[in-house]
């Protein structure tokens, strides 16, 4: 049995619960829930984002009420805020661990103007033109939202854009072609820029090969923005509890029985706001529905003034190159930069140092001055990857009062506050715009995938392995 540290979490100036060590290969494809007390993961975010704020403490004993919202990160509070100020409705958050424990707080801090992995000439393929451009309507309005959600938290900001920069000169015809669609379609004024305008006006990554400029774009603190939804939320009379992750699940007579260690919740509703931390046991209508992948991160040390200058960061903006196996970075407000990355398969193995030596390899090949700068932290998260690359917000059965908001992709930064605000919609019974991501379940894999089945996960996890391998060949080989 994992030994308890000598710390407890605090709440109003009491100590409430146990805090126990956190788990570096914690795997929710393995792990029956995601713990309980658990310490926050050793991230720049958390590491800078000063005390967390109070909460409610774990359940303790049983209580009804008529919202729960499961996980208490960007999603989960946000909903619980739109609950509270659009449609009245005080819900209750629970939380397996600490708050905003999970993805929130394990993210790059890039808002962009985005939802899923798919690009806007994937939308109209899949969709048709008329509904990508509704799809765009939703992304824009949604990065609307977001901006005035942080408009009152202290989340350090860095605006200008998005700069997406190919990694090779090979990519730069895609990404001229994506950028005219996204101007004469979608009239979104994205800008093709060459090399040496990269190079000299805003970056000297040596990989790149130019780059395409989005307007949109936002770099954020991810720790401080979680504890302001935080604050923001019991504000309006949301309750968090922490320290209660649901174990065990039943639904009779249209109320929900949430087992957590400290008492029964019973709820009329449940929202489910999980994220890449979703146990495939937590409810059969999510069972499968997501592939969990890992992203590892580091920050270095602060940039000496000189070392600015040698790789001539002119720009704070968020940045991502063009591979399948995707790098995002930048320069923080206090000098740090931040680069992320993917990485291992599966949480057994995400621990292993050489995770973080890759990442510290690509950092060195893009800034050849950082090498053997210090790196002050480094940790890896989940992101929760729906299998055909586009989130939901949903549903699922229309008898049964249970929601979901899942699938961002790693594109959930952003996106995240208007899930959260399209999810309290769901609950609120208030309808949602006529879009695939709000109309159709968490979509199970393709028969080229695999098959639904119970030795599915160790196959999906095979399956990743090669994939990995063939994305690393086309990034750096083709």
């Amino acid at each position: 049995m994992e030994a308890i540290a000598e710390k407890r979490i605090v709440t109003s100036g009491r100590a409430t619960a146990p805090v126990q060590a956190y788990d570096p290969a914690y795997d929710p494809l393995v792990a029956v829930t995601p713990g309980q007390g658990r310490d926050y993961a050793p991230t720049y975010w958390i590491g800078t984002a000063g005390e967390p704020p109070a909460d409610d403490g774990p359940v303790t004993h049983d209580i009804d009420v008529d919202v729960a919202i499961i996980g208490s990160g960007f999603t989960g509070l946000t909903a619980a805020i739109a609950l509270a100020e659009k449609h009245g409705i005080k819900a209750t958050v629970l939380e397996a661990n600490r708050t905003a424990w999970g993805c929130s707080t394990r993210n790059g801090g890039q808002a962009q103007c985005a939802s899923g992995r798919l690009k806007r000439s994937q939308w109209i393929e899949r969709y048709g033109l008329d509904t990508a451009l509704r799809l765009h309507e939703e992304v824009c309005d949604a990065m609307a939202y977001f901006k005035d959600m942080i408009r009152d938290i202290d989340c350090e900001p860095q605006t200008g854009g998005h700069l997406y920069i190919a990694h090779k000169p090979r990519v730069m015809p895609v990404l001229e072609k994506e950028a005219k669609l996204l101007r004469e379609v979608f009239k979104y004024d994205a800008r093709i820029l060459d090399a040496d305008t990269v190079k000299r006006e805003y970056v000297d990554d040596k990989e790149a090969a130019g780059a395409m400029h989005e307007p949109e774009g936002i770099g954020i603190h991810a720790g401080k923005l979680a504890f302001g939804y935080l604050k923001k939320a019991r504000a309006m009379g949301v309750k968090v509890h922490p320290a209660s992750p649901v174990m065990g699940w039943e639904t009779k007579n249209g109320v929900h029985y949430l087992r957590t260690p400290g008492g029964i919740v019973r709820a009329r509703a449940v929202g489910i706001a999980t994220g890449g931390y979703t146990s495939n046991g937590l409810h059969r209508e999510l069972k499968n529905r997501l592939l969990p992948i890992l992203s590892n991160s580091i920050v270095t040390r602060p940039l000496t003034k000189a070392e600015i200058d040698a790789c001539n960061f002119r720009t704070t903006q968020v940045i991502t190159d063009t591979r399948i196996l995707r790098h995002y970075y930048r320069l923080m407000p206090d000098g740090r930069v931040q680069i992320g990355s993917r990485s291992a398969i599966t949480g057994r193995d995400a621990p292993e140092d050489k995770y973080k030596q890759f990442l510290i390899r690509d950092l060195h090949r893009k800034f050849p001055a950082l090498e053997g700068i210090q790196i002050d932290y480094s940790w890896w998260g989940w992101v929760d990857v729906s299998h055909d690359m586009m989130p939901r917000i949903y549903q699922p059965d229309p008898k049964e009062t249970i929601y979901y908001a899942l699938g961002y992709g790693g594109n959930g930064v952003m996106y995240s506050a208007q899930a959260g605000r399209r999810l309290a919609e769901n609950i609120a019974g208030i309808r949602t715009p006529e879009l695939p991501i709000f109309r159709s379940k968490l979509p199970f894999p393709n028969v080229r995938e695999m098959v639904e089945a119970e030795m599915f996960a160790p196959f999906r996890r095979f399956g990743q392995w090669w994939l990995y391998r063939w994305y690393h060949f086309k990034d750096e080989v083709l």
